[in-house]
């Protein structure tokens, strides 16, 4: 399959978006789909081989999963790129497009469980969510 790409522009700074994307203290204010799910916990150690583990669960408890992954590539304040536990593969960038604007886009393998519309919605229902709360902080 390929690869579905998801980009935002963000009215703030690449390196206040970067932090934001990657300390785990913002990671659980905003990574999350829908405002009926929540992301309690999170670790991640941003280094080539290090990993990163979010707890994503429904915050009435009745559903809920880590999503985990590798890092195999950080370019500070430009690029990440990881693989999860099933092998799919995702990179993500962060362009300046002025000292207070940021593109970030998603490149994701998608996997095979879920529509191509499913998880394309999904993906970018967090990362609008990051959007907001990066503006918003």
């Amino acid at each position: 399959m390929e690869p579905i790409k998801i980009d935002i522009t963000i009215l703030a700074p690449v390196q206040k978006t970067w932090d934001y994307f990657n300390e785990p203290r913002h990671i659980t204010k905003w990574n999350f789909a829908h405002e009926s799910w929540q992301c309690p916990a999170s670790e991640n150690d941003l280094r080539l081989g290090g990993k990163f583990k979010h707890r994503m669960e429904a915050k009435d408890k009745s559903f809920g999963f880590d999503f985990e992954g590798i890092y195999d590539e950080i370019i500070t304040h430009k690029k990440i790129k990881y693989h999860m536990e099933d092998g799919r593969k995702v990179e993500i960038t962060f362009e300046k497009l002025d000292d207070n604007t940021t593109k970030v886009t998603e490149v994701f393998d998608p996997e095979k469980q879920n529509s191509l519309e499913m998880q394309r919605e999904g993906w970018y229902a967090i990362l609008d969510n990051f959007h907001k709360y990066v503006e918003n902080h």
